[in-house]
């Protein structure tokens, strides 16, 4: 197995472990998550990964959750956020599980294929990075997306919030397969 096919294996792997809680959230609450807007969506990237830096400054967590559940969270949300710019939202949940789950799995399946278009050109640059560098580099993308958002669209070089989404699950994933590694 060449360092691609082992990349795109531990990816699919710790997609399938977010997909699982999706799908048990879906379960518990339906598609309640239609119902945000996308600057909503952001808004909860933001904390995540804002939690996520704290707990790698301070390594103190009051509430018992440490840092995997929150990349995994990055992931969830981020392709939520995918689901909604390409929907836009709702004043309803107004799909069934069924259908959210395709959504998820058509944009976990776009993530990956980015993924496995640039960690060929990157030569996996991401293996020598610190998870805390994916961390600094999730609220980067985060402030960019808000910053697209206060220009309601009217950007003149941006790759698009899209773009800056998928990456945010790409840098997740990356995270929680260093995680795992350890």
């Amino acid at each position: 197995m060449d360092k691609f096919e082992k990349t795109n294996g531990q990816f699919e792997e710790a997609v399938a472990e977010c997909r699982s809680l999706f799908e048990k959230k879906l379960h518990d609450y339906g598609a309640s998550w239609r119902i945000l807007r996308p600057t909503s969506l952001t808004d909860q990237l933001f904390i995540k990964a804002k939690r996520i830096r704290q707990l790698e400054t301070t390594g103190l967590s009051l509430v018992g959750e440490g840092i995997r559940p929150e990349f995994i969270g990055l992931i969830n949300y981020g392709i939520v956020g995918l689901v909604q710019l390409d929907k836009g939202y709702s004043d309803t949940v107004d799909v069934t599980a069924e259908e959210a789950l395709a959504l998820y799995d058509r944009y976990a399946t776009e993530a990956l294929e980015l993924m496995k278009r640039k960690n060929h050109d990157y030569d996996e640059a991401w293996r020598g990075m610190r998870v805390s560098s994916y961390t600094d580099l999730i609220l980067t993308k985060l402030q960019r997306v808000k910053e697209m958002e206060d220009l309601a669209g009217q950007t003149l070089v941006s790759e698009g919030i899209d773009a800056n989404y998928m990456d945010i699950i790409n840098y997740s994933v990356f995270a929680l397969i260093k995680l795992n590694e350890k």
